[in-house]
């Protein structure tokens, strides 16, 4: 297998670098004290082609392979994670099952506004539907030639925006054999019944959006049915194996961003009379970092490769999310040690990262959920 990157891989890298630098950089702080949701920053990434970057071009998008994509949300996490999270979420959880799940008549409506304009929701998790994806409370029944829809998700995120179009919802639509049958719809925000509503006061992802969802008694035509009756499950897990790498990258971009902020502290920094990077219990730290982090962007490439041939790679990307997501932990832990006091103060990245980093333990899979999940790949 060749590990280089293409020439157009490279040159893509690049250019988001340079955008997160001088775009996102610079308001990054402040969108997270203040949990602000940056609508023209969201739309110079619009501009700039990360909406809908794995979509083809015949539907506005960028028609660039996984790994291309992956890149890019490593890249804008290695700066600030809500603006990662925004991308990630958009692409892997909002565009992706329309995508792959939806009809002609549904792409031609959707993708093209999602790859300019606007953003759309993944609705899965509810009050008692978390890890236990079939846990799913929400119903819907259909009355002629149109379904009834009643019930909420949570934690969803970019649901509620000034830019958001609608989320993908799975809901009960019946029983097979006794157990419960699951469907998936498209529910455009405002469609009568249906409210968003953003959840604020997070630790961390400050300036993304995250939306609580209420639908009561609305009614979809039967157009909206994303894929067949009781796809529902299928659609919804298959899209959360993609969801995977993206969580993966924005823990492998996180743990680049934290590692970069404590050498270059560690390079500055004199204690005793020379720099701290000298002393062998910050310089063993920092090696580690480097190591670990090379390590992940093996495994999680390596899962955007067998993904891009064509070949299952669930038990890759649940490898990939559960390590990157772990190493982003240990290395913000390690490079906060590294700075100090300095890592603990919001004058300091570092303290921002620190937060971050929490929720890529638990979201797509929780670290003990993927452990299971690997567990059955391996025939235990």
């Amino acid at each position: 297998m060749n590990f280089d990157l293409t020439k157009e891989q490279v040159e893509f890298r690049e250019k988001v670098r340079d955008f997160a630098e001088r775009e996102v950089k610079p308001v990054a702080a402040y969108n997270d004290e203040n949990e602000i949701f940056d609508v023209e920053l969201t739309k110079k990434m619009a501009d700039l082609g990360l909406l809908g970057i794995c979509v083809p071009k015949e539907y506005g998008g960028q028609e660039l392979d996984t790994l291309s994509y992956i890149i890019a949300v490593e890249e804008l996490a290695r700066i600030d994670g809500s603006t990662a999270a925004t991308i990630a979420a958009d692409n892997s959880l909002g565009i992706s099952p329309i995508k792959e799940y939806g009809t002609k008549e549904q792409k031609e409506k959707y993708l093209p506004r999602l790859c300019k304009t606007h953003l759309w929701g993944f609705g899965l998790t509810e009050e008692n539907a978390g890890c236990d994806s079939r846990g799913t409370e929400s119903t819907a029944r259909q009355e002629g030639d149109k379904w009834i829809l009643n019930g909420s998700k949570i934690f969803i995120t970019n649901s509620a925006t000034p830019m958001t179009l609608g989320s993908t919802l799975q809901v009960i639509s019946g029983e097979n054999n006794g157990k419960p049958e699951f469907t998936t719809f498209l529910m455009e925000n405002d469609t009568p019944g249906f409210t968003q509503v953003p959840m604020d006061r997070k630790m961390m992802w400050r300036a993304s959006n995250t939306g609580r969802l209420t639908f009561e008694n609305v009614e979809l035509p039967q157009e909206n049915m994303l894929g067949k009756p009781g796809q529902g499950s299928h659609i919804m897990l298959s899209t959360l194996d993609g969801g995977r790498l993206s969580i993966a990258a924005m823990g492998l971009g996180c743990a680049q961003g934290a590692y970069e902020m404590a050498l270059a502290y560690s390079q500055k920094r004199e204690q005793f009379g020379k720099q701290i990077c000298k002393f062998q219990a910050v310089s063993f730290k920092l090696a580690d970092m480097a190591m670990k982090i090379e390590a992940a962007r093996c495994l999680l490439y390596k899962a955007c490769r067998i993904k891009d041939a064509g070949m299952p790679y669930g038990k890759e990307a649940a490898m990939a999310k559960l390590y990157c997501s772990e190493v982003a932990a240990e290395v913000c832990d390690n490079a906060v040690q590294v700075m100090g006091g300095h890592g603990l103060l919001k004058d300091f990245n570092m303290e921002r990262f620190y937060r971050d980093q929490r929720i890529l333990q638990i979201g797509e899979g929780t670290s003990e959920i993927l452990r299971l999940v690997i567990s059955r790949y391996i025939g235990c």
